[in-house]
């Protein structure tokens, strides 16, 4: 597959980092529910329509997204993994979804049929690419005009305790690996909206819009299992593997982020706040 973002490509196709998303698939989506409800909701999804999720994952985004549309409708799940893509339709299968398929392929630079999707959705799909600007446009092309591109990206590190508390933990048992560009491709790098409506607009998008929207993760189980997801996955995780640290790290940075999530712990299990920024944009008529 030729491709705009070959790094990319392997770390979430080939990586030992990237198969841990599939073995965590259930708590993945679960903690991050409340994200997709977000999208769907802004996109008012109705029957009929023909969508595009983009990174969509192991399928949760896709077949939410067909339920929503129905069997009139169509879904066009795109990611750049391969082994990810596997099990969505596996999930797919599972679920006698007809009316999704899905597609290897780098959206910044597959020919999608133009012209061709009445919208485009992602849940944390988008911020990796190389280019914004030309897949932006790209993706634009596939919808109709007036169609509308809805998704959602990880706001300001400080409102997001889900990066910041794992982070800190493992930074100080390690110390800080190299600093990396900001905006950079990577979970983080729409954290500042006004950046991202700017390339939204110079990839020729109209009616955009931008905004912070707080919500709140429910993880499964209590702090124990949270926080071993949370140095599983993520900056704890990145930090670990550059520093190459041990087991013994691992459960020492686990154990800090479990004591540093305490206050978010409710009656029924843990409530972590989150800065999701919610887009919206149109292809012009």
């Amino acid at each position: 597959m030729q491709t705009g973002n070959e790094e990319q490509a392997e770390y979430w196709g080939k990586s030992a980092s990237g198969v841990k998303w599939l073995t965590f698939e259930d708590q993945i989506d679960t903690v991050f529910a409340p994200v997709l409800d977000l999208v769907l909701d802004r996109a008012a999804l109705s029957a009929g329509m023909r969508v595009l999720d983009i990174g969509c994952g192991t399928g949760a985004s896709s077949l939410a997204a067909a339920r929503r549309v129905g069997p009139s409708g169509h879904i066009l799940g795109v990611d750049i993994s391969a082994q990810f893509l596997d099990r969505a339709r596996v999930r797919a299968a599972s679920e006698k979804a007809a009316n999704v398929e899905f597609r290897l392929a780098d959206a910044q630079i597959e020919p999608f049929a133009p012209q061709e999707r009445d919208a485009m959705i992602s849940r944390f799909g988008v911020m990796f690419f190389s280019d914004n600007v030309a897949a932006f446009a790209n993706m634009a092309r596939a919808m109709k005009p007036g169609g509308c591109m809805t998704f959602a990206a990880w706001g300001e590190l400080s409102g997001n305790p889900w990066f910041r508390i794992p982070h800190v933990a493992a930074s100080s048992r390690l110390g800080n690996p190299p600093k990396v560009d900001r905006n950079a491709p990577g979970p983080l790098a729409f954290h500042d909206i006004d950046r991202v409506t700017g390339l939204m607009a110079e990839a020729g998008l109209v009616n955009i819009t931008g905004e912070a929207v707080e919500l709140r993760l429910a993880p499964v189980g209590g702090c124990e299992d949270t926080a071993f997801l949370c140095t599983r996955l993520g900056p704890a995780a990145r930090v670990l593997a550059h520093f190459e640290g041990t087991e013994e790290d691992a459960q020492a940075i686990q154990d800090a982020v479990a004591k540093a999530i305490q206050p978010f712990v409710s009656g029924d299990g843990v409530h972590m706040p989150a800065t999701i920024n919610l887009f919206q944009a149109r292809r012009p008529d």
